[in-house]
């Protein structure tokens, strides 16, 4: 069973840029498709990105699409997420994920990490 830890999260002002990170453990991390999904106050959870297995394609919610890359090195059981030009409703809990197939990439993860908070402020 694969171990998910999420870092880099934090304050930021509107404009701004961070970069998640989520080390694995416990697993052969390039047999995991890998998602982030977030989570405001209030609101549903819901999907940002995913790459697939091989890293050779990725796929965003329409909202982030040109703000955010998610990428992974498999070499180092990672995944990143790059946030720039962040805005205030980016805010939310960031959650890292993943499964063991690239079908459905969009829901469907079995491995959850306990996320890692994002504000950005205005």
């Amino acid at each position: 069973q694969v171990r998910l830890v999420e870092s880099g999260g934090g304050l930021v002002q509107a404009g701004g840029s961070l970069r998640l990170s989520c080390a694995a453990s416990g697993g052969t991390f390039s047999r995991y498709a890998m998602g982030w999904f977030r989570q405001a106050p209030g609101k549903e959870r819901e999907f940002v990105a995913a790459i697939i297995r091989s890293g050779g394609r990725t796929y965003y919610v329409d909202s982030v699409k040109g703000r955010f890359t998610i990428s992974r090195d498999n070499a180092k059981n990672t995944v990143y997420l790059q946030m720039n030009s962040l805005k205030p409703e980016d805010t939310a809990v960031y959650y890292c994920a993943a499964k063991t197939s690239d079908i459905a990439i969009t829901t469907s993860f079995d491995y959850w990490g306990q996320g890692t908070q994002v504000t950005v402020s205005s």
